[in-house]
């Protein structure tokens, strides 16, 4: 018992420390560790097992819209970036250069890409010439490096792991319905595999995508009651077309600019993972992104039979399609329950010498512990249906605690004090002028999350200024 209680004990409690609790999680689960290289990450096997699972269903999902996958270099020529002014000086400060190649001085330094617009748009311009080489619908997996000052495992690194879809156009309405399309991906995914709720809605001209016409977003609501973005779309109009040159022959033989998306998710969506489900206990994964759904503890596996009764329930789950280990170490039961725990597996087989006798297992739910007797008959199918019931019971759980931290205000003094105590979404109206949304920022420490789809009219006036107000935003503290 003192080996369990020492194994909790090493992850601080959320309520006394959250970050260090995030911080415990992530070393403890064995998802990632320090690199040598300052601000960078080594992602260890659990955690990218876990992206890989994200990677493959995500892929699945793009390629259903026609989606195809290519792979663009990962040097920008300076030339290159410059060509769109707002994008390049979005990206300047966290551009990183390379200005040496061997021992020689490059004529033109060079950036390692924080993004891939700017090659994708070099490419698109060579590439399209008439209606019938449109649309273009590509999407890259790769890394991008972005010189962060302060950063944070899985949630802010100098380097990180991402998906950036491109997609060229022949009218402004299609590059429209593509970006929303990929919004709409983007939040299913989120419900449908990973049990987050997310809030729909565009991004305010402050904090869109530098050269973006308009930027999408999906925003969750991490248990410290702090947002995260957790995927973006943006169409560019033709912006880059005409920086760039991307100009097509049209069906009425005339020359046309293209139009264009861009739309990505990365690795930070394991930090949402982590800060949406997790408990004092460590991780909790959900199912379908899980890299061990189930995980087979024999009981008093030194007596005859047990762990080969371990290993054939391992075998006919896996045929079933489960992905299942046998926890087979010689640590006690209570030790691979806690650990089982900690690493955020989301059932638990349990099996010994008295369960076999009366022909059953039982199974341990990782989101509430609840346990249940289950006929060895009936395994997989329960198992199954464990499964999809304990993402059910994850999304439901998050929902219900991102609309208990959901609040409304209606006049400055309310929205100053609810921002600074009642950590969470604050629904308030806003008259669209940069001055008050930065002003929110500078006071309430605040910033505007996204302009939801779904509005609604608290009020006539501007939260922060009163003057006529134009839109309902969700504001919030963010990571």
């Amino acid at each position: 018992m003192a080996d369990n209680k020492k194994m909790v004990e090493a992850i601080t409690s959320m309520d006394e420390d959250f970050a260090q609790w995030y911080t415990d999680v992530v070393k403890k689960a064995e998802l990632c560790d320090y690199a040598s290289v300052k601000g960078c990450m080594v992602i260890k096997p659990a955690g990218y097992a876990i992206w890989e699972n994200i990677q493959k269903e995500m892929d699945r999902r793009f390629k259903e819209t026609g989606v195809q996958n290519v792979y663009m270099p990962i040097f920008i020529p300076e030339s290159l970036l410059e060509k769109e002014k707002d994008h390049v000086e979005g990206f300047a400060p966290e551009v990183a250069w390379v200005t040496h190649g061997g021992l020689e001085e490059l004529q033109e330094r060079m950036c390692v890409r924080p993004t891939s617009e700017t090659l994708f748009c070099d490419f698109y311009a060579k590439d399209i010439h008439s209606y019938r080489d449109l649309p273009r619908v590509y999407n890259q997996w790769c890394s991008v490096v972005r010189w962060e000052k302060t950063t944070r495992p899985f949630l802010r690194s100098r380097e990180f792991l991402w998906q950036e879809g491109h997609t060229a156009h022949a009218s402004a309405e299609e590059a429209e319905a593509r970006t929303i399309q990929m919004l709409n991906l983007y939040a299913d995914f989120c419900e449908e595999v990973l049990a987050i709720p997310v809030i729909k809605g565009q991004k305010t001209d402050k904090e869109k995508f530098a050269g973006a016409e308009a930027t999408y977003t999906i925003e969750s609501l991490m248990h410290d009651g702090k947002a995260l973005q957790s995927g973006t779309s943006h169409n560019f109009g033709d912006g880059f077309a005409k920086a760039f040159d991307i100009q097509f022959t049209d069906k009425d033989n005339t020359l046309k600019y293209v139009h264009q998306t861009s739309w990505g998710v990365s690795t930070r969506i394991i930090g949402a993972i982590i800060m949406v489900h997790g408990d004092d206990n460590g991780l909790v994964l959900p199912p379908r992104i899980a890299p061990v759904q189930i995980m087979v503890v024999p009981v008093q596996q030194q007596k005859e039979g047990v762990l080969d009764k371990a290993y054939e329930l391992k075998e006919r789950l896996t045929k079933a399609g489960f992905a299942v280990k046998v926890d087979d170490t010689d640590k006690s039961p209570g030790w691979k329950f806690a650990d089982c725990e900690m690493r955020g597996v989301p059932l638990r087989v349990e099996i010994g010498p008295k369960d076999i006798e009366k022909n059953q297992v039982v199974l341990v739910r990782r989101d509430n512990h609840e346990k249940s007797f289950v006929s060895l008959d009936e395994l997989e199918t329960r198992a199954g249906e464990m499964l999809d019931t304990i993402h059910d019971a994850m999304l439901e759980k998050a929902r219900k605690h991102r609309d208990a931290h959901t609040y409304t205000a209606a006049g400055w003094d309310e929205f100053v004090d609810t921002v600074n105590n009642k950590p969470g979404f604050v629904k308030a109206m806003w008259c669209g002028c940069l001055e008050c949304e930065e002003k929110i920022k500078e006071v309430a420490g605040a910033t505007s999350r996204c302009i939801p789809f779904e509005q609604e009219k608290l009020s006539d006036q501007c939260v922060c200024c009163g003057k006529p107000a134009k839109k309902m935003v969700y504001w919030g503290k963010a990571y």
